[in-house]
């Protein structure tokens, strides 16, 4: 499915409809530039969770943990991931097998260790577009 946003809260809207159908085990990638909005994603997606918890991308702490909403939420950033080892160093599979989501930024950093039946998310800037808050968001 490719969405097009043409604003904040359109990409908002998007993760929050994902959200509202996320289920206790799924995980779900994030692929983009930096910049793109994959954090502004995350927040709808924490939104449809039902979390209100200020939401912010755990760049530097590997993943954050909110338990507030109907189901937790384990939001990942692996950008500064040598590689998929240091991953089960953190306990990874605690996480993956748990009672939560999870969704993962830069998830194709580690996509040898993501499970075939995780949902991908692209989202990518087209700067030929006539708005700079334009954004396709393909989910597969």
């Amino acid at each position: 499915m490719i969405y097009e946003t043409y604003n904040e809260n359109d990409t908002k809207k998007i993760g929050f409809e994902l959200g509202r159908k996320a289920k206790a085990g799924d995980i779900y990638c994030l692929k983009g530039e930096l910049g793109t909005g994959k954090t502004v994603f995350t927040k709808g997606f924490a939104q449809g969770l039902g979390i209100d918890e200020h939401i912010t991308s755990p760049t530097f702490t590997i993943v954050n943990e909110y338990r507030q909403g109907r189901i937790p939420l384990y939001h990942f950033d692996v950008y500064r991931i040598g590689d998929s080892d240091e991953m089960y160093d953190i306990g990874y599979e605690e996480y993956t097998d748990g009672e939560g989501v999870c969704l993962i930024e830069w998830a194709e950093l580690i996509e040898d260790i993501i499970p075939s039946d995780a949902v991908w998310i692209t989202i990518e800037k087209d700067f030929a577009k006539d708005n700079e808050c334009y954004r396709k968001i393909e989910v597969k």
